[in-house]
């Protein structure tokens, strides 16, 4: 009987064009490799998805699978499951390394195999479970370890060029998405039909704007009525109604790098409450912009547009932070949360981060004006401010519609 392999390479085909250049992902990998030299780590266990696709290239879909990224000071390789066969090498930077199914924790031996045993290893706190940093110690039995999230997140929040104009491709590619729904909303119509037309026209637009990419996860939230309460409330069958308030919200995914565009819209007719409230949002949303720059603190921006809704008596409506920093994240894996616009994030925002700016007030059912109010825009920080990569018009005289 031929004797089962714990792992092996499975090299199937030819090397497929990845989103960037091999010179792109040599430079992430460069940057790794010194992150690594400054904290003594000789081997870095990368598990999560974003720094996975973020080092590599192959955004993995775990499905109770673990994954990897293995890097060395000569070496990186993915860790990946039999069940994608030869995607994960045709779809990486470097070398792939399959683990078998057959025999537990083959995925372990994999890893050390590239590792080594009694090495320095980098892991990433934030994502690694208890068990697997348990079986992490047992199979490389590392003579120390270093947790690496943050400063991969940091090398991260700092964008290249390349990245740049991806984040611009698919700013442009949520637009699409904003108009097709705009197109869409008429009363009657459900939630679940404006947001599939939004959906559509942005995979048609991906598909177009880059015919050599795997398509996935593309995705809208078109939300009516109460539903508009919540920034991530799924879509409904419910029917639009005149008068409605809508909040339009879509999300392009080209290979692991997430945009958005995100806007408030009212069917038909919007009561004055109702005005008076979003044209303060837009307010809020117009001053967030302005203060963009370099030099400015997360938390010194939050502060001024929490005076602003203060000075209104509407700051106790706010529901979350005013902005997000953008890159390989999603809505089902990492994002990079040292470059948010909260109280407790003091990042100084520096030119290379891409950010967006988007309040939200949400008012209760019953009340005068109900209903959530958010606009969304990202903003590429450089030398002289920033540069607002959003095309979709917000406001009243372009979003009463229907």
């Amino acid at each position: 009987m031929t004797a089962r392999p714990e792992f092996y390479r499975f090299h199937n085909g030819e090397k497929a064009p990845l989103q960037f250049s091999e010179a792109e992902y040599a430079a992430r990998v460069a940057g790794l490799r010194k992150i690594m030299a400054d904290a003594g780590v000789s081997a870095a266990v990368l598990t999560s998805m974003h720094n996975v696709s973020y080092y590599s290239g192959f955004t993995y879909c775990s499905f109770g699978r673990p994954y990897a990224l293995v890097v060395t000071e000569t070496e990186c390789v993915t860790i990946s499951a039999g069940i994608d066969a030869g995607q994960p090498w045709r779809r990486c930077y470097g070398d792939n390394i399959t683990y078998t199914d057959w025999q537990r924790d083959n995925y372990w031996r994999a890893i050390a195999s590239v590792a080594g045993e009694n090495a320095w290893v980098g892991l990433e706190s934030d994502h690694l479970t208890m068990l697997q940093q348990s079986k992490l110690v047992a199979f490389l039995k590392p003579a120390a370890t270093v947790d690496l999230y943050d400063a991969t997140m940091r090398q991260r929040m700092h964008k290249s060029a390349a990245e740049i104009e991806m984040i611009r491709a698919g700013a442009a590619v949520a637009d699409v998405g904003g108009y097709a729904i705009r197109d869409a909303i008429k009363e009657g119509v459900r939630e679940i039909d404006v947001a599939m037309a939004g959906r559509d026209a942005m995979e048609l637009e991906i598909a177009k704007r880059f015919p050599d990419a795997e398509y996935r996860d593309t995705w809208v939230w078109f939300q009516s009525g109460i539903n508009t309460d919540g920034a991530h409330n799924p879509v409904t069958a419910r029917k639009l109604q005149r008068g409605d308030i809508l909040s339009l919200n879509t999300f392009p995914m080209i290979s692991g790098y997430y945009t958005a565009l995100e806007r408030t819209l009212f069917v038909g007719e919007v009561d004055d409450a109702s005005l008076k409230i979003w044209e303060a949002n837009v307010g809020a949303h117009e001053l967030g912009i302005s203060l963009l720059q370099p030099g400015a603190s997360c938390a010194e921006v939050t502060e001024q547009i929490n005076a602003f809704f203060a000075e209104r008596d509407l700051l106790q409506y706010r529901t979350f932070g005013y902005g997000h920093s953008f890159g390989v994240l999603s809505h089902y894996y990492g994002r990079e949360a040292g470059l948010e616009l909260r109280e407790d994030i003091d990042t100084v925002l520096e030119p290379g981060m891409v950010i967006s700016m988007e309040p939200m007030l949400t008012i209760a059912d019953g009340q005068a004006g109900a209903g959530g109010y958010r606009e969304h825009d990202i903003l590429v920080i450089n030398e002289d401010g920033n540069e607002n990569i959003t095309g979709y018009p917000y406001g009243p005289e372009f979003n009463i519609v229907g």
